[in-house]
């Protein structure tokens, strides 16, 4: 699943027109990265979420064969559902196994092959070095789990696979993915690994210039 619901506040006025995931990054459309990193992983089949522009995400992805890809659309109407409650919506599309998520709003190099989701881990993370503008980081990393230590801490990439039990007692609705993470962390659900490669939140024009600076 591919997360694209989101408003990009911190990108207007470029996003008063342009949905983020297709803002173009060295040439191509944000969400275009992800979907051939996911094609090159092997995924065949991809839910993207869609609120805000949506239709413009939905005319320029298309069914997903440009990319080898089929591609399914989860619509949460004009107000986005949060990043918890655009993934439990989108779970009957998703199925009952683990699935891979990414945030349509990071610039990164992962490589999706061969991550699996732990035994006994409801989600696990992909997590990276504090970047400057969120020095505090987000969840701490010891053996392998995820926790809420004061050190080390490490920034959530917005990149993880996820189990569909990870959201069990959840309701339709809008809600932030944060406390089912916390939750998880306080079973000893939550696995995470730390990732060294190449990644940008693209949340502000700053951030996008300087990507747009480098070309490949």
């Amino acid at each position: 699943m591919v997360l694209a619901a989101g408003r990009g506040e911190r990108l207007r006025p470029l996003t008063d027109r342009t949905p983020k995931p297709l803002i173009a990054v060295r040439g191509k459309p944000l969400i275009v990265w992800h979907l051939e990193a996911l094609a090159r992983a092997g995924v065949r089949e991809v839910v993207v979420n869609l609120s805000w522009l949506g239709e413009q995400i939905r005319a320029a992805l298309g069914d997903g064969s440009g990319w080898g890809l089929r591609i399914h659309y989860s619509a949460e109407g004009p107000v986005p559902l949060e990043s918890g409650g655009g993934i439990f919506r989108a779970l009957p599309l998703l199925g009952e196994s683990p699935f891979i998520l990414v945030n349509g709003d990071v610039f990164t190099d992962f490589d999706h092959r061969g991550v699996v989701l732990p035994a006994g881990a409801d989600a696990h993370l992909q997590l990276v070095p504090n970047p400057s503008h969120h020095p505090r980081g987000d969840f701490s990393l010891q053996s392998g789990w995820v926790g809420e230590a004061d050190t080390p801490r490490y920034t959530y990439a917005g990149i993880g696979i996820f189990s569909p039990a990870l959201f069990a007692g959840c309701t339709d609705g809008r809600f932030p993915l944060l406390p089912l993470l916390r939750r998880a962390i306080a079973a000893r659900r939550l696995s995470g690994a730390l990732f060294t490669g190449a990644w940008t939140d693209v949340g502000t024009m700053a951030r996008l210039e300087s990507l747009n600076q480098v070309t490949t």
